[in-house]
């Protein structure tokens, strides 16, 4: 089954709006999947294009500085804060 533009458009508001009211937390790819109810590869791919417009930063260490191997954390950029906190 394909997901139009539209809609892709409209989960990704979802994820953006997500990461903005637990800012500046940052948080897995899994727990994204699971609040907006879809699949974590979909929701992985959102992520990524999301991340080459500038809207989110991946965090790719935990804590503790130690580099994740496998895992990928989020959280809104600065600029989409700055834009979200003035709409």
């Amino acid at each position: 089954m394909k997901i139009s533009d539209k809609k892709k458009e409209k989960i990704s508001e979802q994820i953006l709006s997500y990461l903005y009211s637990i800012n500046p937390k940052s948080i897995f790819t899994s727990q994204i999947a699971e609040e907006v109810a879809r699949d974590e590869e979909f929701i992985k791919n959102l992520l990524l294009n999301l991340k080459k417009r500038n809207l989110i930063v991946e965090v790719k260490k935990n804590p503790k500085g130690k580099t994740y191997v496998r895992r990928s954390r989020w959280r809104l950029s600065d600029a989409a804060y700055t834009a979200y906190k003035n709409y």
